[in-house]
């Protein structure tokens, strides 16, 4: 039975004043004793926020199979959302996360004025493009929806994905950062914008969707066999890693799970669990 620690909305109150408590000066964030020069406590557990698929489940096989030889006590606290999960790191509610890739962090640190950086890479989501009625990109027609993640980084990378595969037009040069606005030929599709948690829930009132791979496998969509259109792997900068706030990357129980998270065994787990949904990463540099 897993452990986990579910994260509700509750807490989301409890994470903010925690956040306010952190920004007046209080000496309870165990991060800011990092960075005072304390040593971390390597004998309390390393507490991980992590999205529940695939990110906790890694976490908890590593948890399971391979902390304990390396004498690294693991917590795994799930969150269903894309912003309480660096808050907490933050703020020292959790030591470290798993759930976003770096295009998002930049943007999230720049927002948000938090100190969150890379670890080490783990793995890739591919970005895809689902329908519960249509098979065939071809049939995608005029006058039809898509839904797109609403955030910064998901929804431009939603666009670049549809635009790849003919179904818009975007201006020249606007990346990853593109915008609805930047759609120089929508050829006759209608668009909507959503968090990116609730676009697998959309997809009995639209005609096609762009879901993330995490929310697509908790939605019991296969990446690799069910999307109509995925991202390439090849030169991907969405690589999924660990995460810690800046000043606790030496903190050794972190760098006893980021060997542990780029092992053989990880990899295998990986392979053997996601058949492709969801693709190892390791090498690549987190910073990057």
């Amino acid at each position: 039975m897993r452990k986990n620690i579910k994260i509700t909305a509750a807490v989301a109150s409890a994470a903010a004043l925690a956040l306010g408590l952190s920004a007046c000066g209080t000496d309870s964030d165990p991060a800011s004793k990092s960075e005072s020069g304390a040593k971390a406590d390597t004998s309390k557990a390393l507490v991980v926020a992590a999205s529940p698929t695939p990110h906790a489940d890694i976490l908890n096989f590593v948890k399971k199979n391979l902390a304990e030889k390396e004498g690294l006590k693991l917590e795994v606290k799930e969150f269903t959302d894309y912003v309480l999960p660096n808050t907490a790191t933050q703020n020292g509610q959790v030591d470290a996360n798993f759930f976003q890739h770096k295009p998002y962090l930049d943007d999230f640190n720049a927002k948000n004025k938090t100190t969150i950086v890379p670890v080490v890479n783990v793995h890739l989501e591919p970005l895809g493009l689902y329908s519960k009625n249509i098979k065939d990109l071809k049939d995608i027609k005029a006058g039809q929806t898509i839904a797109v993640p609403n955030d910064t980084t998901n929804g431009g990378r939603a666009l670049q994905l549809l635009a790849e595969n003919g179904l818009i037009t975007l201006k020249d040069g606007v990346g990853t950062t593109a915008k609805l606005s930047d759609i120089t030929d929508k050829k006759g599709l209608e668009f909507k914008e959503l968090e990116a948690a609730t676009v697998p829930r959309a997809l009995n009132d639209v005609d096609a969707a762009v879901i993330n791979g995490n929310y697509a496998l908790e939605a019991k969509l296969s990446p690799a066999k069910d999307s109509l259109a995925l991202e390439k792997a090849e030169g991907n900068p969405y690589a999924n890693f660990l995460a810690v706030k800046e000043g606790n990357e030496k903190d050794p129980r972190v760098e006893k799970l980021a060997k542990l998270l780029n092992s053989d065994e990880v990899k295998k787990f990986i392979e053997d669990t996601y058949q492709g949904s969801i693709i190892s990463s390791f090498g690549a540099p987190a910073t990057s």
